[in-house]
């Protein structure tokens, strides 16, 4: 892969207010692992990995909102909220910039992507170029997210995706490892949250887990999505005797 800066060489929580840090989000162990050390990025792609509820998703927008981006989804340009749902952690978190400064940006969410879709058509004269020459609201929920992943991003850009798999199919997950090739050798940099073995097996990554222990690096062997869709695979009569049992 062709070296780039970094746009964001990592993520910091400064100890100011700290009296006021109480509830969620701020007791997550990943949330108390940044307070106690800054999270350093890949200068082209992290992941985040970790189970349901670990906190990955919160940083991960966290990291876009303290960026720009619209905490729900869309560029720095897009300004609408269905829901402020978001939490006050992207307030409190700094970023460690680069001199280099990305020429495009993107936070996409599987969940709130009929969302951003709906906003984008409701701007005044609102090209389709950079989705496909198409409304993503005419195709299906993979589709629109493809076009988004493979026209509306570009070459220098910085991008964060929240588990990117509940929108793209198996062979839609290889589609995307291409895509991301491409953006890195073009001088982009990606954060991913992720649960799929597939999507995770970019090499030349950082891999974060979140876990009760806050955030640790890890191989990609040592990640649980690709542990466990291993042993099953190997062996799936076993596991789905002793899970149904």
């Amino acid at each position: 892969m062709v070296e780039h800066e970094a746009f964001i060489s990592a993520v910091a929580l400064p100890p100011d207010g700290e009296e006021q840090r109480i509830g969620y989000p701020w007791e997550l162990p990943v949330v108390r692992a940044l307070a106690a050390q800054p999270l350093k990025l890949h200068r082209g792609l992290t992941y985040l990995v970790g189970p349901n509820g670990s906190g990955k998703s919160t940083l991960l927008e966290a990291i876009a909102t303290a960026a720009g981006m619209n905490p729900e989804g869309g560029s720095s340009n897009y300004r609408f909220a269905t829901r402020e749902s978001h939490s006050s952690l992207g307030a409190a978190v700094r970023l460690h910039r680069g001199a280099r400064r990305p020429r495009t940006d993107f936070f996409l969410r599987a969940e709130s992507l009929f969302t951003a879709a709906t906003y984008l058509e409701r701007l005044p004269d609102h090209p389709l170029t950079p989705y496909g020459d198409r409304s993503l609201h005419e195709q299906s929920h993979g589709e629109s997210f493809l076009a988004i992943l493979l026209h509306r991003f570009g070459a220098n850009g910085l991008y964060m995706l929240d588990e990117p798999e509940a929108a793209l199919s198996t062979q839609n997950c290889l589609t995307f490892l291409a895509r991301a090739h491409q953006l890195l050798e073009e001088g982009s940099q990606l954060i991913v949250a992720t649960h799929s073995p597939l999507i995770l097996g970019y090499p030349d990554a950082l891999i974060y887990e979140c876990n009760e222990e806050g955030l640790q690096t890890i191989a990609y062997d040592d990640a649980e999505p690709v542990r466990l869709t291993r042993s099953f695979l190997d062996a799936p009569e076993r596991f789905l005797r002793e899970l149904l049992d």
